[in-house]
């Protein structure tokens, strides 16, 4: 990792797809940027956007909002913020995938204690999570382009999260689902996006397929099924709310802590809440010898949320090596 070269702007290394540099060693993807003005005009207009659909349907269903709740930082900062600036009615959604920090756990139940919201927790089989998890720490299973942003581990785990709670919120006739990402994580251009069957149907086919020829039988019940597409269901809105409001880490922090949240102690740099993810790191650097959280952090730099120090040590941490002793243990793996 240390002698790749590196964009001397943000931390995007030689090995990231498509990437290019010009002579004074700056990516594509900083020269493509139009600069922070122009990005804070484009935030106003989604907070617009956001607002007004807000007006048009709040409060007409039980619950606004199905939000993916991880108990990380930033979906615990959005689930106060949904709450706090809009006084959204929220049901949490929540998947054990086996590998929660024991913090994590206690954090989830502390804060929609204190926030007074109702959670939703799924647990898939672990036998099933097992299987899809080893199989993608040994190969690619999904298209090229998903390498980019995430492992292939956590593409598969996200993807049944992202699913099971769309299906949950059309039963539940629920007009939006909240997530967590971070402005790296989520483009402002994508940050309030409406749902349609058919994209959905495509999309879900590309990530169903692979994990069924692992998982078999078992994985189709975290995913649409074809009475799902039939036109009787309200399709939602997906909303980021983090690419568009303000979003500073150390405020956030202090925000969070004030609803009785506490950092995990065992988990790596660009997780606070999943114990797998230091092993889906590792995984993905051998694979494509580019960390799968090099573009979230080059954008947070790019953007002007982190320094580019910070987001190296965040890029360059070793994991624990107590929890990735953990994890290949639970997975079987030496």
């Amino acid at each position: 990792m240390n002698d790749l070269k590196r964009c001397t702007r943000c931390v995007l290394p030689d090995s990231f797809p498509g990437i290019r540099f010009n002579d004074e060693g700056v990516c594509n993807f900083c020269q493509e940027f139009k600069g922070i003005e122009q990005l804070d005009n484009k935030k106003t207009e989604y907070k617009q956007k956001f607002e007004k659909l807000l007006k048009d349907m709040k409060g007409k269903n039980e619950f606004d909002v199905l939000m993916c709740y991880s108990g990380g930082k930033d979906s615990t900062y959005t689930l106060i913020e949904l709450i706090e600036k809009y006084n959204l009615k929220i049901i949490a959604f929540t998947m054990d995938n086996g590998f929660l920090s024991k913090q994590a756990s206690i954090n989830i139940q502390t804060v929609v204690k204190n926030l007074d919201v109702e959670n939703i927790i799924i647990k898939p089989p672990f036998d099933v999570l097992k299987k899809i998890f080893t199989t993608c720490s040994k190969e690619n299973i999904f298209s090229q382009k998903s390498i980019e942003r995430a492992s292939s581990i956590c593409t598969s785990c996200m993807s049944i999260v992202k699913f099971s709670a769309l299906r949950k919120a059309l039963e539940m006739n629920i007009p939006f689902i909240g997530f967590g990402w971070s402005p790296g994580q989520a483009p402002i251009t994508s940050s309030i996006m409406k749902n349609n069957p058919q994209m959905i149907k495509m999309m879900q086919k590309a990530v169903f397929s692979p994990l069924y020829n692992i998982a078999g039988e078992k994985i189709k019940r975290f995913f649409l099924e074809e009475k799902h597409f039939n036109g009787s269901y309200n399709f939602p809105y997906n909303i980021s709310p983090l690419a568009f409001l303000e979003y500073n880490e150390e405020e956030l922090f202090k925000k969070i802590q004030k609803f009785g949240w506490k950092a995990p102690q065992d988990t790596d740099a660009n997780s606070t809440n999943c114990l797998l993810n230091s092993y889906a790191n590792t995984v993905h650097k051998k694979q494509f010898n580019f960390h799968p959280y090099a573009f979230e952090q080059a954008k947070l730099v790019r953007e002007g949320y982190l320094d580019r120090e910070t987001a190296l040590e965040k890029i360059y941490q070793l994991c624990d090596e107590n929890t990735m002793i953990y994890v290949k243990k639970k997975l079987g793996i030496k």
